[in-house]
């Protein structure tokens, strides 16, 4: 048996996770509703999908953001490399969607 005060206090934490999951969903949202713009731009000019030196420099960067917040920066890494990658993804298909 779990104590009831232990019990609240799981509970409120869950709770705080899962606020904290709904706005990531919200902020992933935003963000690839500005790289979709972002992709439409590229094809339109006939830009490439992907910029090597920029992602470069974005993944410095939330390396360092992440050491300075204490989270992993190796995970933060992985993690944008994740979003990167989609991103390109999208840019491709929306480039082909342009030249059919």
């Amino acid at each position: 048996m779990v104590d009831p005060a232990v019990r609240q206090e799981l509970s409120g934490y869950r709770q705080s996770i899962d606020n904290i999951d709904a706005a990531l969903v919200h902020m992933l949202a935003e963000r690839f509703r500005c790289t979709q713009a972002v992709g439409v731009l590229k094809a339109k000019y006939s830009l490439p999908p992907a910029d090597p030196a920029r992602e470069e420099y974005q993944i410095e960067r939330l390396r360092r953001l992440a050491k300075d917040a204490n989270l992993d920066p190796d995970f933060a890494e992985k993690f944008l490399n994740f979003i990167i990658h989609e991103v390109i993804r999208h840019h491709e298909a929306i480039a082909a969607d342009l030249k059919d």
